[in-house]
């Protein structure tokens, strides 16, 4: 229970950003590219990383953040780790599934994790140690236990030309996997492995904000969590494969050919 405090304001700051995420949707936005033209970000992004940014400088002022749109303030072993809004591009086409993202990473390990959905208003919670909860009722991954049984989900990276480097995984999953899915939102997609909505998740090229909450949520709702092959994830490895544990190894064993 160290880490009730932190766990209870992220909970606040995901459901006051959520609000104001909400106002938001189906709103003219100011959007631009960061970069490549399919990388987006919004006011509503700028807006809900400041919400949630002064909500810990007020509680925990000592406290450094990284966040995905104002990069990493303070230092030290205990970090708030960021996404105000994960699914940008659904977010600025009026397609509902994005989500607000906070963990909080002690020493290297990350030890709270919220991601909320305001649309559906489903809070995801995992603290380490205890079970995930969706909306304070406990969560568990599935018990799919053949690959050809699973329903998978990955995204894929925003592209300044050539082909994405997903589309090969995407075909060989499309062959040894029941069905895919790609719905813009790695924060969910985690969460939905965690409740055992989705059978597994894969994607080569995430930042810790996009992942480290959700995460926790999967490793806390019994699953398991690694790069491409097979070794333990690092937030700061790019490369994740989640599942329910049980199709793990097929799933590494197709994404070995695709590790560097």
């Amino acid at each position: 229970m160290a880490w009730t405090e932190r766990l209870t304001l992220a909970e606040r700051a995901a459901r006051e950003a959520g609000a104001l995420l909400r106002t938001k949707f189906g709103r003219h936005l100011q959007v631009r590219s960061k970069g490549v033209r399919s990388n987006l970000v919004t006011d509503a992004d700028t807006e809900s990383e400041t919400l949630i940014r002064a909500m810990i400088a007020r509680r925990f002022p000592g406290d450094a953040v990284l966040g995905e749109e104002e990069g990493q303030s303070g230092s030290g072993g205990e970090r708030w780790i960021i996404d105000p809004l994960d699914g940008t591009t659904n977010f600025t086409h009026g397609y509902p599934c994005f989500s607000v993202s906070i963990a909080f990473e002690v020493d290297g390990v990350v030890v709270v994790g919220v991601v909320y959905d305001p649309l559906r208003d489903e809070l995801f919670v995992a603290q380490r140690g205890e079970q995930a909860r969706c909306n304070g009722a406990s969560i568990s991954v599935s018990k799919v236990m053949e690959l050809r049984d699973g329903l998978l989900v990955t995204g894929f990276p925003p592209l300044s030309g050539g082909e994405p480097p997903n589309l090969a995984p995407f075909r060989e999953f499309t062959l040894r996997a029941q069905a895919l899915r790609r719905d813009g939102s790695a924060a969910l997609d985690l969460c939905y492995v965690g409740a055992g909505r989705f059978d597994g998740f894969w994607e080569a090229d995430l930042h810790a904000w996009d992942v480290a909450a959700g995460a926790l949520i999967v490793e806390q709702a019994g699953g398991r969590i690694s790069d491409y092959r097979g070794a333990p994830f690092r937030l700061d490895g790019r490369p994740i494969v989640a599942s329910n544990g049980q199709i793990h190894d097929a799933m590494i064993g197709a994404l070995k050919a695709f590790a560097t």
